[in-house]
């Protein structure tokens, strides 16, 4: 007698659509489309992710990690290799992404995170004092590019061993969201975690060559921002804001675009505080308009008859 076997029911986007299958280009589309609607309809800019400075993705954060992780019903299983060493203390992390209804394996990604990396091996000296008796090979001055300097001692490993870990595991759980999801080709990572002055070099280019492409056309600047400045209205503002920006992004001019996105936002707020206090002082009229006493009205005179 022949007996009935029920498969799994399968699903739609999910990770586990089809253990014995592969996944259909629709069922690819819909999981790429899923996190695209979850990006822009849960997640939250600077929160979630945002864009670091020299980079052409977004970099996605652990709270974002996190909602892709629930989106897919992705448990995270950690496996941590300690590789600290006399006055450094290092962790290698690989996270294993498992789903949380059948448990299976989706996919891993690995961090590493160690207090000899620059922003965990020095601090700012707490004062002079510190400073002074702190020994030369563990104390330094640290110079930004603006100019301005600090000085620095070294940190004690053992203080950030906690911090360095959950480092690791953060990285290593993003990495594995980021291979699980396929949302790669929507989101970056880590970059967050290199050196200012590093991040324009993971991008192959400096900030001042991505400057120097498109020439600067003051002309063009002037005339939109003049246009702004004339705007009488909300309304009228961002009129001049659409067509502005069509007409400079034709011409690719880059700093056309930051100063004429600077005055329409200066304008905004002007035009929305104009509007704030005319509103106030038609709110403050009319409750004086309420408030003002009513006139009695003219007493009734009774008189009296006079007998003839």
């Amino acid at each position: 007698m022949n007996e009935i076997i029920q498969m799994p029911a399968r699903e739609s986007s999910g990770l586990t659509a089809a253990e014995v299958h592969r996944f259909s280009a629709v069922e690819i589309r819909q999981r790429v489309n899923l996190v695209q609607e979850v990006m822009q309809g849960i997640m939250k800019r600077e929160t979630h992710y945002g864009t670091i400075p020299g980079t052409p993705k977004p970099t996605l954060y652990k709270p974002g990690a996190e909602v892709l992780c629930v989106t897919f019903r992705v448990a995270q299983e950690y496996r941590i290799e300690d590789l600290s060493t006399l006055g450094i203390a290092r962790y290698r992390v690989t996270c294993v992404g498992r789903h949380q209804t059948t448990g299976i394996a989706l996919g891993e990604g690995v961090g590493e995170c160690s207090s000899g990396e620059e922003k965990y091996k020095w601090r700012a000296a707490a004062c002079k004092a510190e400073l002074d008796y702190t020994p030369e090979n563990m104390r330094r001055k640290k110079f930004y590019k603006n100019g301005n300097s600090v000085d620095q001692i070294r940190t004690e490993p053992a203080d950030l061993a906690n911090t360095i870990l959950k480092m690791a595991c953060k990285r290593a759980m993003i990495a594995m969201t980021l291979n699980v999801t396929a949302a790669s080709d929507i989101f970056t990572q880590d970059i967050e975690d290199l050196p200012e002055e590093l991040r324009p070099q993971e991008t192959g280019h400096t900030p001042s060559q991505k400057a120097a492409a498109v020439p600067h056309d003051p002309a063009l600047s002037d005339h939109w921002i003049a246009q702004a400045e004339a705007a009488a209205a909300p309304e009228a503002l961002t009129d001049v804001w659409k067509a502005g920006v069509a007409v400079i992004n034709e011409a690719k001019d880059t700093t056309a675009y930051e100063l004429f996105k600077a005055a329409v936002v200066a304008c905004g707020v002007k035009l929305k505080s104009a509007a704030e206090a005319e509103a106030t002082a038609s709110t403050a009229v009319d409750t004086v308009a309420e408030q003002k006493p009513e006139q009695p009205d003219d007493e009734e005179v009774e008189f009296e008859e006079v007998p003839e």
